[in-house]
């Protein structure tokens, strides 16, 4: 699959940073069109973080390097007659593959670290589960840049080094982003100048022969392919990764804290649905349909948790239908868990998702629901003598027949709430699940090498335990034969619904690198337009006899038959991009106008295009399939649907009337495109919205 190209050992990279990583700006001369300083991590830093991204990269180049040499075995055990040859090729597919097992197994172990990208606070929390960024090969796009740039665009393209450089150097850091905001906006803003590159230098139905290789975040397999989607698809992903690494580091011993660590998980799960509803057919299986799903709801899970945390948190007050609610936000964390766990045992994501992380999920699903029982148990025991002097005695009733899943067995619930010795045997009956459930949750956790070494985890999931023990213990009496009830399951009730944050890629303004080649509506990959025509004017008694309009390029609306712009060969259409060798690309229509009033009697020199084809078949236009998408998704809907282009929303990765994939489409794996998010600037939209508006003619 990957055999046409030679191994190469990469340079060891850190996905993120850590506080105390460096942060080394992409260098960028002055000048430049943003004047941004694009900042990555120094891949040099030995942080703990980094040195686990060394490894993981060291492991994914074996990986890479075991799989071209079972696929050229295998090519040879195919090819071969020689049954001796085949014997020994045989033994080395043997060899191969027991490598490439070890090696999955090690990686796995390294994507199960979960200690490294959880905070440094001393408060004792369980840990949430984060998630490493895809790896990637530098791409080299100097060559492939710079001859469209000179055949399509007819440029010098020794004049374009800069901006190539600069993207360059973007691509380059948008490997290594900090573990903060900052990170965050240089994924953005390299995932926004995808946009412009796409439409600069991506035809429709051909490609530029740019191979994109990229890791999968767990297992380390390649993927390659020439899509530019695929690209953007994995830069999506990292925004996701680098969001669930923001949640788990953050402190949630205080609101603030938690506030924030449900803020980055709810991006995530915007970032993993938003990939997930614009995907089929994903090369990588980190990007296919169920496992982003997983994601999904895992995220989700984790919100759900940092809520309950909130909630117990902020409860001052020790009432019976408080506690009752804090029973009911631990049932619904041990709800969304089991889900999550169901998700994980489905058949394509079940052997590909690390045993921690299913092991995890399902001790954090038994530990809440402990938690859930324990709390019922004190809201029912430890608060007799509040629920005898809350004023709404019929409040605590309600609530408390509005708590079980089934009715418990025994006395009316009426009765059980004005009994003492009633309600401390249905409390001993959840306590008693409690126990179970604790018990449980530790023995799922010793089943995990990786777990166990989680001493915080451990020492949580110990706490906790003991404390159900002791409570147990103590309203365990010795005259008390009477077996303990099953106490029936607890209604999962949240006051906070967790919400999927789609992505925002207006956050991030950026201006196109490559403006200098002129205005997208015009001077972009799917356009044709003739050669340069230099048009030399005489003003006439009647004037230079020609009509403009628009904007940015100034489009040549009409001529004067027999005055002086048809007689110079100037026709109907025509696009001024030059006026006496000055580029006037962008130049407004005021500009235009009062350079040819202003022209010697020598006249005037203008240089000029006729466009003849503007490719509308595929429509790459933004689409924002989020049922709560923002006000500048909408607008780009609105500019888009100005175009006339075509309203179709999505293309699949693997498309059978493909033209431009070819063999090498067969043979790297189906290739996938998605739509774009908020990629022009305001000020570029609003000038080729002028310049499609026509904006009046000016006679001239």
């Amino acid at each position: 699959m990957m055999g046409e190209e030679p191994a190469t050992r990469e340079p060891e990279l850190s996905d993120a940073g850590s506080d105390e990583e460096l942060e080394l700006p992409a260098r960028i001369e002055e000048g430049s069109h943003n004047g941004s300083i694009r900042k990555g991590c120094d891949p040099c830093s030995q942080t703990q973080r980094s040195k686990l991204q060394h490894r993981r990269a060291r492991i994914n180049q074996q990986i890479n390097k075991e799989m071209r040499m079972r696929a050229g075995a295998e090519n040879l055990f195919r090819a071969t007659t020689n049954n001796k040859v085949k014997e020994n090729v045989a033994l080395e597919l043997s060899f191969v593959n027991s490598n490439l097992q070890l090696l999955k197994e090690e990686l796995e172990e390294l994507n199960s670290n979960m200690e490294v990208y959880q905070t440094e606070s001393e408060a004792i929390n369980v840990p949430m589960i984060p998630l490493g960024l895809k790896e990637t090969k530098e791409v080299d796009l100097t060559v492939p840049l710079k001859d469209v740039i000179c055949e399509h665009y007819g440029e010098d393209s020794s004049l374009f080094e800069k901006e190539i450089k600069e993207f360059m150097e973007l691509r380059q850091a948008m490997r290594t982003p900090s573990r903060n905001e900052a990170g965050l906006e240089l994924l953005v803003e390299y995932y926004n100048q995808l946009y412009y590159l796409d439409q600069r230098f991506f035809p429709p139905h051909r490609t530029l022969g740019v191979h994109f290789h990229w890791y999968d975040s767990l297992t380390g397999v390649p993927s390659c392919q020439r899509a530019l989607a695929f690209e953007k698809g994995s830069v999506l992903f990292n925004m996701g990764a680098l969001y669930t690494q923001i949640g788990a580091r953050q402190d949630r011993s205080a609101t603030a804290g938690i506030d924030r660590a449900i803020d980055a998980f709810q991006r995530a799960a915007g970032a993993f649905n938003y990939l997930k509803e614009n995907f089929s057919n994903a090369p990588s299986l980190d990007m296919s349909g169920p496992s982003l799903c997983m994601l999904v709801r895992l995220m989700i899970a984790q919100v759900q948790e940092c809520v309950f945390e909130r909630v117990t948190l902020t409860t001052q007050d020790t009432h019976f239908i408080t506690q009752l609610q804090v029973a009911k936000e631990a049932a619904r964390v041990s709800n969304v868990y089991s889900l999550v766990l169901q998700t994980m045992s489905q058949t394509l994501v079940k052997d590909y998702v690390p045993f921690s992380w299913a092991s995890m999920v399902q001790v954090k699903a038994e530990h809440f629901r402990a938690l859930s029982h324990y709390n019922a148990a004190v809201a029912l025991c430890d608060h007799a003598q509040s629920i005898e002097e809350e004023e709404g005695d019929e409040e605590a009733e309600k609530a408390l027949l509005q708590f079980h899943v089934s009715t418990p067995a025994g006395p009316p619930l009426s009765q059980v709430l004005r009994d003492p010795e009633d309600r401390r045997k249905l409390g001993k009956a959840h306590l008693r699940c409690a126990v179970i459930r604790h018990e449980e949750a530790m023995r799922v956790h010793g089943l995990c090498k990786i777990l166990r070494k989680m001493d915080i985890l451990q020492e949580v999931l110990s706490f906790m335990y003991k404390r159900s023990l002791d409570k147990y213990s103590e309203m365990d009496r010795e005259d008390d034969f009477d077996e303990t009830a099953e106490a029936p399951e607890i209604h999962s009730q949240t006051q906070h619904k967790p919400d999927i944050t789609p992505p925002n890629f207006s956050t991030v303004p950026v201006t196109d690198i490559f403006q200098r080649l002129g205005p997208l509506s015009v001077f972009c990959a799917r356009a044709r337009w003739g050669p340069v025509r230099v048009v030399c004017l005489q003003r006439g008694e009647g004037g230079l006899g020609l009509t403009l309009r628009g904007d940015s390029p100034v489009l040549v609306a009409g001529v004067v038959p027999g005055g002086c712009a048809q007689e110079a060969g100037l026709r109907e259409g025509d696009y001024i991009v030059a006026v006496d060798g000055e580029d006037f690309k962008w130049a407004k229509h005021g500009e235009v106008v009062h350079s040819l009033k202003s022209c010697s009697d020598r006249g005037v020199q203008l240089s000029v295009i006729t466009l003849h084809t503007h490719d509308t078949q595929v429509d790459r236009r933004p689409v924002m399939l989020s049922p709560s998408g923002d006000e500048e998704n909408a607008r780009l809907r609105t500019m888009g649907g100005a175009k006339g282009q075509s309203t179709a929303p999505l293309l699949n990765w693997n498309r059978k009337k493909n033209r431009g994939g070819g063999r090498a489409t067969k043979r790297l794996g189906s290739t996938f495109s998605l739509p774009f998010g908020n990629l022009r600037d305001t000020k570029q939209g609003e000038e080729e919205e002028d310049h499609r508006k026509g904006g009046g003619g000016c006679f001239v």
